[in-house]
């Protein structure tokens, strides 16, 4: 079973979220979220059934600034949009055979590794805080 787990390179969030998956024994590829070749058709089913805003990085510069309003989008403009701009999607990425999620949170890949997360601890939300989403610092 390969997991495969698309990130933003750099990134200190997913740093901590691939810290976990390893101290719970998993084993994983590391994809470029950036600069993956992404059609709407593939990027969909990393989406489930979350409603669109949830889809979105509340980090990313287009959503804090209020330029991108989640609120409003229908499927098809959230997915247009981000495949013109990734960072705009929520990440990770994951994908274990046919299953996939977005966001580091309970779902449907995490449950399939056996990887339980401790709701008092916050490994979704940017540990950067109010820096802009390019500081996350070069790839690693």
């Amino acid at each position: 079973m390969t997991l495969y787990f698309y990130e933003k390179p750099g990134c200190v969030g997913n740093a901590g979220q691939k810290a976990l998956l390893r101290r719970h024994g998993c084993t994983f590829e590391v994809r470029d979220l950036l600069t993956e070749p992404w059609t709407a058709e593939r990027l969909r089913p990393f989406f489930g059934t979350k409603p669109v805003p949830d889809w979105f990085n509340l980090s990313a510069p287009q959503v804090k600034s209020g330029e991108v309003l989640i609120h409003k989008l229908d499927e098809g403009q959230a997915l247009m949009m981000m495949l013109h701009e990734p960072l705009l999607i929520r990440r990770p990425l994951m994908q274990v055979d046919e299953l996939r999620q977005s966001g580091f949170e309970d779902g449907p890949v995490l449950a399939a590794l056996g990887v339980q997360l401790d709701p008092a601890v916050d490994l979704q939300s940017c540990p950067m805080g109010d820096e802009p989403e390019p500081s996350c610092g070069e790839p690693a």
